[in-house]
């Protein structure tokens, strides 16, 4: 999972995909945090992004640099604890203007069941799972 992480957090914006009904739905993100041994991302409460992931918490994510990419697959599953929401915000000073550990708005998502697959064009993909 360190591996995932710190590829994700290298790339700066990666790529989330969650369903919208039978719709795919797909948006930049940029947050992406380790926190009691699990991969966490932040969004706002107010977003479609967060009701889509409460109705159906099946999700990917995938990033490209340097002719490398990693997909993520799992759950991503809501942590409403104070804890979570200010070491995610700890990470990221920048939101600390926009969201509050304490608000109603700030969400922070945890994947479970989780598989990360590292590919290129020439080389067999790696999988981690966590």
């Amino acid at each position: 999972m360190q591996e995932v992480y710190e590829f994700l957090k290298n790339c700066g914006t990666y790529y989330l995909a969650t369903v919208d009904g039978d719709q795919p739905r797909v948006r930049p993100f940029g947050t992406v945090d380790i926190f009691e041994g699990k991969l966490y991302i932040q969004t706002g409460k107010v977003k479609d992004v967060s009701k889509q992931l409460q109705k159906n918490p099946k999700a990917e994510i995938c990033a490209f640099a340097n002719g490398t990419w990693v997909r993520v697959a799992g759950e991503l599953i809501r942590d409403d604890r104070i804890e979570a929401k200010k070491h995610m915000l700890d990470a990221y000073p920048s939101l600390q203007g926009m969201y509050k550990a304490d608000d109603d708005n700030t969400e922070v998502l945890y994947f479970r069941n989780a598989t990360a697959t590292f590919s290129s064009f020439g080389g067999a993909p790696k999988t981690v799972t966590f």
